[in-house]
């Protein structure tokens, strides 16, 4: 057997050796011969150790089902199902926007022929498996996640190209998990109690950059946003009904402690706050804003149902956070809404547009909303830089348009639509940038690439290199990168001992640590997941406080402002005597306050045009410049070749956007349908009669 082996090996290397030695004379004088590569990675020579996943550890449900279909269609074909399920169930947790888990849920379905259906809800999921023979319930809380949302996208885009296996897929999604594959700074922060570092930080300047608060409201905001803090911290580690308290008593313990502040009035501070500042800076972590802008989209995208479910139940939730809030003050205060109206002319002492620390300060307020949303320390940079751009368009549009149109919501409307479209233009050429970069490192780790680079091409690589190894000596990278590093020129040298005839080795073997973290390797190195950038940005873009202000009008009704007018007439009784009197008119509406609800539909509806209006552009430059500067195809690509690199890139554009991805449910695909005719009748499901002859006359059309 070691003698075949190494007989195979060798001939192997000498066909790999004519097929490189052809590509590199076809590619003389071209400037793009860095892009040479082996004709297999590294991946495919190294031997892994047989580990298989674990289906005792699956839910109860889960791993009942799984036995029935691995009966009926075999162990492969049934763990694929979990893995598809588990996918699911965490990009919905990690990131709860619907239409784009179904995606990835379609090509995963589309790839390896499952017969599995779902309905995607707000809060509840729902898994029709075999046509409907089994179904799955679960339910699925927000917690959003953009490390997690952009692992597990990751994870699945592996296994759709086939980078890994099933079992590796799995495995890898549990020690995801369980931290094995995130930086020990983000393990801090992750959960409590490290994350009670954050509460302070984000409610202290939201309430100065977004709320109209000073630095005293910022000091009080800070004391506030701890509280909260604790308080959930308590409520969780109690766990059970307790939790469903949350929202009310973070509200409570807010209202009572800026109330406490307010009352005493110590150093004569009580008269400076603004109550609404400090309330909506501290609840900010708490407002979903995000949610309105996805309920928004799903109506737009025809899921009408989820999106009016979201949109309510976003509404009823904060509203909750306002009246806890409320009963705070009436603890504390005699009389909470004479407060509310006082201190509200406390509110918007400072000017923004002429402070120089008004872009530091977001960008402070950001990278809190980077770590609410457990984003990688490593890659803040992007985080930053994206929800910079968006805030800064927003903001610079509505200051020129705030005079023009003081009377109607075109300002805002036409600003959050820019600074929307700016996000998501500039994160996609930033994501496109970032992946073009890590090319040349993931070629030479992972072998893709054989010699040296162009120079440009060995400076990307350099960069990256040295970009890792400092990122860990602070702390913020993960170990296994550097780890890997040490791994590659070992690989390196085994695979040119495995490729040379006259050596003995014949395979390339690793340890059980060795292969977790080449996995990482393999993992780490897909494209990176563009609404990891964008989520946080959408969530800072959108002022979720908006409800909350409309429902602290309900709560404290505002007051109608009345004029006296006074009419004259001049005939009375038929005489010439003038005479006066007057009446009290009321204006119905005194401010904008009252319209926060119409502001609100506007800012969410604006934003979630803003995206889709960047993603179609996006799409079309793209487009448009590949037909213009892309070579074409290389001519050494066999059809089959040539068809799988094109449904790799079908595939990778398709998750960026919104629209559904053809599948057997769509009776426009007739191709699919066709496909999926054929697929049952190899596999003998037909079981009926009717739908198998309507299957075949779509194929014969």
């Amino acid at each position: 057997k070691s003698r075949l082996q190494s007989c195979a090996f060798s001939l192997a290397y000498c066909v790999d050796t004519e097929r490189i030695m052809g590509s590199n004379d076809a590619e003389k004088g071209s400037s793009r011969s860095d892009k040479r590569t082996y004709t297999q990675s590294i991946r495919q020579k190294v031997t892994f150790e047989k580990r298989r996943f674990d289906v005792k550890t699956l839910p109860a449900d889960l791993h009942r089902v799984y036995k029935k279909v691995e009966i009926e269609r075999g162990e492969e074909y049934a763990l694929t199902y979990v893995f598809t399920i588990r996918t699911a169930i965490e990009l919905h947790r990690a990131w709860h926007n619907t239409l784009l888990t179904a995606k990835i849920l379609q090509q995963l379905k589309d790839k390896y022929k499952l017969h599995l259906a779902w309905e995607l809800g707000v809060v509840k999921l729902k898994f029709h498996i075999e046509d409907g023979l089994y179904e799955l319930q679960y339910k699925v809380p927000y917690d959003y996640d953009s490390e997690f949302q952009d692992l597990y996208m990751r994870i699945a885009i592996a296994y759709l190209d086939e980078h890994i296996t099933v079992h590796q897929g799995l495995i890898y999604q549990d020690e995801t998990k369980a931290g094995k594959h995130t930086a020990k700074t983000g393990l801090f922060i992750r959960a409590f109690p490290g994350r009670l570092v954050v509460y302070p930080f984000e409610a202290a300047t939201c309430a100065v950059i977004f709320f109209g608060g000073d630095w005293v409201d910022f000091g009080i905001a800070a004391i506030t946003g701890l509280a909260s803090g604790l308080v959930e911290y308590l409520l969780v580690t109690i766990g059970g009904s307790a939790t469903l308290l949350i929202d009310v008593l973070v509200g409570v313990s807010t209202g009572v402690i800026a109330s406490l502040f307010f009352d005493s009035n110590i150093d004569g501070i009580g008269g400076q706050l603004c109550l609404p500042s400090i309330f909506l800076g501290t609840l900010y972590w708490y407002f979903y804003g995000t949610a309105f802008v996805l309920g928004i989209l799903e109506i737009i995208s025809g899921e009408l149902q989820t999106g009016v479910v979201r949109f309510l139940a976003v509404a009823v939730k904060t509203f909750i956070l306002s009246l806890g809030t409320s009963f705070g003050m009436q603890i504390v205060l005699d009389s909470p809404k004479d407060v509310w109206f006082d201190t509200v002319g406390n509110c918007g002492t400072i000017d923004l547009s002429v402070q120089w620390w008004r872009i530091p300060l977001y960008l402070a307020c950001s990278a809190s909303a980077l770590a609410q949303y457990r984003f990688p320390h490593v890659d803040y940079w992007r985080g930053l830089s994206v929800q910079l751009v968006g805030y800064e368009v927003q903001f610079q549009i509505f200051q020129a348009l705030m005079q023009r149109q003081s009377r109607d919501f075109l300002d805002t409307a036409s600003s959050n639509t820019a600074g929307a479209i700016a996000a998501v233009v500039f994160a996609s050429i930033l994501q496109r940038t970032v992946d073009n970069v890590a090319y040349y490192y993931h070629a030479r780790v992972l072998q893709r690439h054989k010699g040296k680079f162009s120079p440009f091409g060995e400076f990307c690589y350099k960069m990256s290199e040295i970009y890792i190894r400092i990122t860990n000596c602070l702390g913020f990278g993960k170990k296994n990168d550097v780890v890997y590093l040490r791994m590659a020129a070992k690989l390196k040298e085994q695979r040119e001992e495995m490729e040379n005839p006259a050596h003995s080795r014949t395979e390339i073997m690793l340890t059980l640590e060795e292969e977790i973290v080449f996995i990482e390797a393999i993992v780490q190195a897909e494209d990176l997941n563009i609404w990891a950038l964008l989520m946080p940005t959408v969530y800072q873009l959108v002022p979720g406080s908006l409800i909350a202000r409309l429902w602290f009008n309900v709560i404290f009704p505002p007051l109608l402002d009345s004029e006296e007018t006074t009419i004259v007439s001049d005939v009375i009784d038929g005489t010439n005597n003038f005479s006066s009197f007057t009446i009290p008119l009321v204006t119905p509406f005194q401010n904008d306050e009252v319209n926060i609800g119409a502001a609100l539909l506007v800012v969410a509806a604006s934003l979630a045009l803003g995206l889709l209006i960047g993603f179609v552009i996006v799409e079309q430059a793209t487009l448009f410049l590949k037909k213009v500067f892309c070579r074409k195809t290389d001519d050494n690509l066999t059809a089959s070749e040539y068809r799988l690199e094109k449904q790799k890139s079908e595939r990778k554009d398709a998750r960026h956007f919104f629209t559904h991805t053809i599948n057997e449910n769509n009776f426009e695909s007739v191709e699919a349908l066709s496909e999926s005719s054929q697929d049952d009748e190899e596999n003998g499901f037909n079981e009926n009669p009717m739908a198998e002859q309507a299957q075949k006359e779509v194929h014969f059309e």
